[in-house]
């Protein structure tokens, strides 16, 4: 089991390259991956994206790159169309505001356009460099993520297990609910009938009221549902199986509340109800 947050970060000193990586992730239902680099690295994003993609399913995730040193030199052009543009531009101005003064060249540099930094890259000799870096990085970011993972699975058994006792209650007290329905269906009949009450009128009726509200399918189904949880926190990318199955838990919790009449069973439905509650709200953090 992983967990969806997970953060790593590392220095990458390379022969052709200095940077740092790092990735960081949150909850999401389907995988958001941004990667944040250099745009000169962008030739390299298909690569990275496929990387990280086999390896996470579910999850915002943000993974950064800074180039702090890199053995491309940049190639500076300038585009003499566009200074000469931005330098009448510049007269312009100055002849409106009454000043008699040429463009500096500082004034010039700072237009869009007219200097054009490019570096010549091989984008092969530094993937090579890189590679093994961004693989060191999801490793360390994936430990992480089974590291939460594990919190997350050992609270959920703890939860499990406080559903299971009290199926127990419900379970040693499912003779009481019946016991219950039946001394109800008799005194109602009696107060509607009297003395002319016919025994095996009752009988049947209550067996067939019984028969409807019985709580046995709904603890056998809790059961099967709790060892299904157990199976699927084992399966890769089990969130949504695992939110799913809380989903179904919660119905047979509210449908046993439903027909129940006996105090210990209505307890043991509280502490079902918030049991299973709190493994919803871990579920959302699973991968």
């Amino acid at each position: 089991m992983k967990s969806m947050t997970g953060f790593a970060r590392r220095e990458i000193t390379a022969p052709s390259l200095r940077a740092s990586a790092a990735i960081k992730s949150y909850n999401n239902r389907y995988l958001d991956l941004q990667v944040l680099m250099p745009p000169y690295l962008g030739a390299l994003e298909p690569k990275i994206r496929a990387l990280v993609s086999g390896l996470v399913v579910h999850g915002k995730v943000e993974l950064s790159i800074r180039v702090r040193e890199l053995s491309a030199p940049p190639s500076v052009s300038v585009d003499a169309a566009a200074a000469a543009a931005a330098a009448e531009a510049l007269r312009a101005l100055a002849r409106a505001a009454g000043i008699d003064e040429e463009p500096r060249l500082s004034a010039l540099v700072g237009f869009e356009g007219v200097l054009a930094f490019e570096r010549d890259l091989d984008s092969d000799a530094i993937w090579t460099a890189l590679e093994p870096e961004l693989a060191a990085l999801l490793a360390d970011y994936d430990r992480e993520r089974l590291r939460e993972g594990a919190a997350t699975r050992q609270d959920m058994e703890r939860q499990l297990a406080r559903m299971e006792a009290a199926v127990l209650v419900v379970e040693r007290e499912a003779p009481s609910i019946e016991a219950g329905t039946r001394e109800n269906l008799l005194r109602k009949f009696r107060e509607v009938m009297g003395d002319l009450v016919d025994e095996n009128r009752v009988l049947a009726e209550t067996a067939a009221y019984l028969a409807k509200h019985t709580v046995n399918e709904e603890l056998v189904r809790l059961r099967s549902h709790v060892a299904a949880f157990r199976a699927a926190m084992g399966e890769k990318a089990c969130g949504k199986k695992l939110d799913f199955l809380c989903q179904e838990m919660n119905r047979e919790a509210n449908t046993i509340g439903s027909k129940n009449a006996v105090a210990a069973v209505g307890a043991a439905v509280v502490e079902l109800k918030d049991a299973i509650e709190n493994i919803r709200e871990q579920t959302r953090n699973v991968e």
